[in-house]
């Protein structure tokens, strides 16, 4: 299926490595023009390598911090017409509500609510004037299935969904999208720091974390990074205009609520 996504500009923020390289890479294999993101610039030289060895074509690079004013004006700036944009950010570390001060609460915001609503506040306006635009957060299951260890996270992450909802009706006659994207257990880093963690903590093998954290998911597996991929690249599909103010779950059928 053609995407209808050829030569499209695409920023995908937090895209040196992980979820957000990944669909960076889907993106470059359907011709989008794509922007990543990362604040090490080495980091990205050698993504950009990875993507134009995938993806048949070198995507643009921009080190910047996503939760300062100057890191997304220069993102922005290096891509203001983008046509597609895939808010990522690293997540805060599971922990416990009575550990967490001012500075853990901040930093949460900072990095999952604020700097993906100030993203898209930038270039929403032309996206609507060219009447076109996709946007997917890439979120957590825990938006909808709240664990008392990732509250850091599940509060930081539910604001931006209520706040992309609000505005994703405004939008929607412009031919403007805005979706989320709700990861569990897709094995990128993420899940070798998580099993680590569970090694340190129960005196157990890194491959005993593993089984265990598969185990917990109904497809008795991790996701993979490309399964998750495709379905970003189709939420910013040409096909996808008609899909907006949803949450996709992406967990191996693990979500035990109805809706």
């Amino acid at each position: 299926m053609d995407l209808g996504i050829k030569n499209r500009k695409a920023i995908v923020c937090a895209s040196s490595r992980g979820l957000g390289e990944a669909c960076a890479t889907a993106l470059a294999r359907e011709g989008a023009l794509v922007v990543i993101n990362a604040r090490n610039q080495a980091g990205l030289d050698e993504c950009a390598e990875r993507i134009e060895k995938a993806a048949g074509q070198r995507p643009k690079t921009i080190a910047a911090d996503l939760t300062s004013e100057e890191g997304r004006a220069r993102l922005v700036a290096a891509c203001p017409d983008a046509d597609i944009l895939v808010n990522n950010n690293a997540g805060p570390p599971p922990g416990q509500f009575k550990d967490w001060d001012r500075a853990a609460w901040l930093n949460a915001l900072d990095n999952n609510m604020l700097a993906p609503i100030f993203m898209i506040q930038a270039l929403l306006p032309g996206m609507r004037e060219r009447k076109f635009g996709r946007i997917v957060n890439i979120t957590s299951a825990m938006v909808k299935s709240p664990r008392p260890t990732m509250g850091l996270s599940t509060a930081a992450r539910t604001g931006l969904t209520a706040l992309c909802k609000s505005i994703s009706h405004e939008v929607a006659p412009d031919n403007v999208t805005i979706n989320n994207m709700l990861p569990e257990r897709i094995d990128t880093g993420r899940q070798k720091f998580m099993a680590e963690r569970m090694m340190k903590e129960q005196g157990i093998t890194y491959e005993e974390a593993r089984r265990q954290i598969a185990d917990s998911i109904s497809a008795k597996r991790f996701g993979l990074p490309g399964e998750f991929a495709d379905a970003c690249a189709f939420l910013c599909s040409a096909q996808a205009g008609f899909i907006s103010g949803q949450n996709l779950q992406l967990d191996g059928g693990s979500y035990e609520g109805l809706l």
